[in-house]
């Protein structure tokens, strides 16, 4: 893993007492899913999912794929999609490039490229905006964690889900062309980044302590 990814896990592993008994609440559903996943020896789907799949559901897909090589857990596959699709929005990648990560263009014929999202030498994750039902995301066996309210709330019944769970966020859209606008996207990367490892901590605790 590339070493500025590194701290910065192991900096917002240190903030875990910022995050809600409430909110923890709901995370510690995702990890009981995925050691269920792993108890019965079977891969762990999760896909984030957002409206646009151009901002939050981009950095749950590749937080999460972070998370399990930080914490060494095995079978993990991260997808995310919408309620359509658009393009991984711009500033969202320069927040993950601020952040330490290396991000190419696998392909570009339209307005929506994909991308190829390195987080260390041969560690990576594919990136384009899409519908979460699109033919690149699982279409059974899989977790839906839904990013934002707009999506929990127009995209009421999912195929093939066998856990949702509701994690919203606030978007930072809403700061595109501001003062603001780089530190609110780093702010939510590193919120989103933060939440993700607290799921996979616990997992690798469970782990640990067999």
């Amino acid at each position: 893993m590339f070493p500025k990814i590194q701290q910065i896990c192991s900096d917002l592993i240190q903030r875990f007492d910022s995050i809600s008994p409430e909110r923890k609440a709901t995370l510690v559903k995702i990890s009981d899913y995925m050691q269920m996943k792993l108890d019965e020896k079977l891969p762990v789907q999760l896909m984030y999912v957002c409206t646009h799949n151009s901002r939050r559901s981009h950095f749950g897909q590749i937080w999460s794929a972070v998370a399990a090589e930080y914490f060494s857990i095995p079978h993990v596959r991260t997808f995310s999609g919408g309620t359509e699709a658009t393009s991984f929005n711009p500033n969202a990648i320069q927040a993950l490039k601020d952040s330490g990560f290396e991000i190419f263009t696998a392909e570009s014929t339209n307005d929506n490229p994909r991308y190829i999202v390195q987080f260390g030498e041969n560690q990576e994750t594919i990136c384009f905006s899409k519908v979460y039902d699109d033919s690149a995301n699982p279409s059974t066996e899989f977790a839906a964690i839904m990013t934002c309210s707009d999506a929990e709330e127009n995209c009421p019944f999912i195929p093939g889900v066998e856990l949702r769970v509701a994690t919203t966020y606030e978007d930072p859209k809403k700061f595109d062309d501001t003062a603001l606008q780089s530190e609110k996207y780093s702010e939510r990367s590193n919120q989103i980044a933060m939440e993700i490892l607290y799921v996979f901590s616990i997992l690798k605790k469970s782990h640990d302590n067999r």
